[in-house]
Formats: C-alpha cells, sequence, structure tokens
C-alpha cells in the first residue's frame, strides 16, 4: 500500500502532519512533508485526532474542460489552450463533512477530479521541471452551482461558496497513468463518472508547468485537473463518492444551509 500522508487536528485542537499507519494511528511530523517534514517520537491513536483535508493550500487552481467528453456534454468546443479559474480556500473541506446547498442556487452538481499538490515554490517550469515539483496526489470534488455558471457568464460564485470543494482524505506519492476516476451516488453501483486520468487534454504535468508560467505556485497548493463526463445534479440528502485507483474514496453529504451569520472580530 503507498504511503498516505494525512493532515489531522487532535482532539486537544492541535494541527498535524503525519503519515496513516495501517492501524490507523497516525506518524506526526515535525513540519509538512513537502517542507522537509521528518517523523517525531508522537503518535495518534484513531480516537485522538480527526481527519482534515491533507493540505491548507495558499490557493487553488482549477482546470475546465480538460475531458474532451466533457466538454462535449457541455456544448462546447474541446479547448485549445487550458482554461483556468481559481476556488477559494475557504471552499475546501474533508471527507466525511457536509456539502452546504446554497439557498441561491437550484441547481447544485458534483465533478470529481484528481487533484495535484505542489511540494516546492516554483515558476516558469517546462512540463519536465513540472514533473519534479508535484509532491503527490489526491482526490477532489469540484462542487458546482450550474444554474448561476450559466446566469453570471464567469464563475467565481458558481464554484467558489463554502464547502464546494471537497479534498482528501490523504496524498499519495505516486499513481498510475492510467488510474481509473468514479464518481458514485447514494451506494448505487453503476458509477455516475468513469474515466481513465490519461484520457486528459492536459496532463498534470502540462497543467503545472503552464500555471507556472501565469502565478508562482506555492509549496501546499492544489491544482485540480478536470472532471471527465457523466456530471450531474445533486438534491439535500445525496452522498457523493468519488474514487480514484490508488489513492482511495472522498465521500460527502449534501446538506441544507442552516448556519447562522458569522461574525469575525
Amino acid at each position: 500500500m503507498a504511503q498516505r500522508y494525512v493532515r489531522v487536528k487532535t482532539t486537544q485542537g492541535q494541527i498535524y502532519y503525519g503519515l496513516l499507519q495501517p492501524n490507523r494511528n497516525v506518524a506526526v511530523f515535525d513540519a509538512p512533508p513537502w517542507l522537509g517534514g521528518q517523523t517525531t517520537e508522537l503518535e495518534l491513536v484513531l480516537d485522538e485526532y480527526q481527519l482534515l483535508a491533507p493540505c491548507a493550500p495558499s490557493k487553488i487552481v482549477a482546470v475546465g474542460k480538460n475531458y474532451a467528453s466533457h466538454a462535449r456534454e457541455m456544448g462546447t468546443p474541446v479547448p485549445k489552450q487550458p482554461l483556468l479559474f481559481l476556488k477559494p480556500t475557504t471552499a475546501i473541506i474533508a471527507d466525511s463533512e457536509s456539502i452546504y446547498y446554497p439557498s441561491q442556487s437550484e441547481r447544485v452538481d458534483y465533478e470529481g477530479e484528481l487533484a495535484l499538490v505542489i511540494g516546492d515554490r516554483c515558476r516558469n517550469l517546462t512540463p519536465e521541471q513540472a514533473r519534479k515539483v508535484i509532491f503527490g496526489y489526491t482526490i477532489a470534488n469540484d462542487v458546482t452551482a450550474r444554474d448561476l455558471q450559466r446566469k453570471d457568464g464567469q464563475w467565481t460564485r458558481a464554484k467558489g461558496f463554502d464547502t464546494f470543494c471537497p479534498l482528501g482524505p490523504w496524498i499519495v506519492r505516486e499513481l498510475g497513468a492510467g488510474a481509473k476516476l468514479q464518481t458514485f451516488l447514494n451506494d448505487l453501483p453503476q458509477p455516475r463518472q468513469s474515466a481513465s486520468i490519461d484520457t486528459m487534454i492536459f496532463s498534470p504535468e502540462f497543467l503545472v508547468a503552464y500555471i507556472s508560467q501565469i502565478m508562482t505556485l506555492l509549496p501546499g497548493d492544489v491544482i485540480l485537473t478536470g472532471t471527465p463526463e457523466g456530471i450531474g445534479s445533486l438534491i439535500i440528502g445525496d452522498r457523493v463518492r468519488i474514487e480514484i485507483e490508488g489513492i482511495g474514496s472522498l465521500e460527502n453529504q449534501v446538506v441544507s444551509v442552516t448556519s447562522p451569520p458569522l461574525v469575525i472580530t
């Protein structure tokens, strides 16, 4: 089994990076692994921690229509260059946390995706150089308010709601080129999405290089590599699970927005 790099919060509120052991204990690091973190003498047992999203990026750079089949189902041409947009880091939630259905929207869609985690500060890379700065891989759900995406003509609101970027459950360093991505809804056996990641239009290395020629990428930054065909709507109560061979699965439930306003002083 591949090593699984995690980020956890203890029952005392401390946040650590570490390695998930086969018995579900976490061997705690003294720093994020992409910053040279090493294991310490501290090991957390299962009831001593909560699994968080596996990194805390400075930014999330996402890629639209990076599978030809998805471009076709959206009724648009295949992009000649990567189509980029940003998601706010406040959209990130962990495995098993809830996706909140915003009251402004009447259609919210799942989009299962492979996510890349950057390991070094970098800019102006070639694809060959970019391969060396990808620390690892995890799973993402680029949740989208589809009606608002169409209405606004740009994607910030539709992609940017709190909880609209489930990420995790952990990071692996290596991934097979033909790993299969599948999305399941409510434990139904037939996947809603199913594609090999090697059918992307633009490869992970190309995407990292392309993005690095626009903006500096920092350690821990996340790149969402696009979703295959089979996107569909979610309703309150749905559970959506995304699986990628060699990583695992990311599952979240859709709930209504019931939280009161939050004022930070």
